[in-house]
């Protein structure tokens, strides 16, 4: 789920990076599309690298099972 979540956040991003120039008027006021654009940038690397790191550490996990005969 978070790498799904990383590559969203990444592909708006460059979106509004890259496609987007200009918000609505209203919006524009508040608002620059390349500033959040960058932001949702960050956000979606940083998502998909935590995941990433915490999927590597799941799966070098090892799993003991003890068993007691009677």
């Amino acid at each position: 789920m978070g790498i799904g979540i990383g590559i969203v956040l990444l592909v708006i991003g460059l979106i509004l990076l890259f496609a987007i120039k200009e918000f609505p008027d209203s919006l524009q006021e508040v608002v620059d599309p390349t500033t959040v654009g960058w932001i949702l940038v960050i956000a979606g690397v940083l998502a998909l690298v935590l995941s990433l790191v915490m999927n590597n550490q799941r799966s070098r996990t090892t799993h003991v099972e003890e068993r007691r005969e009677m």
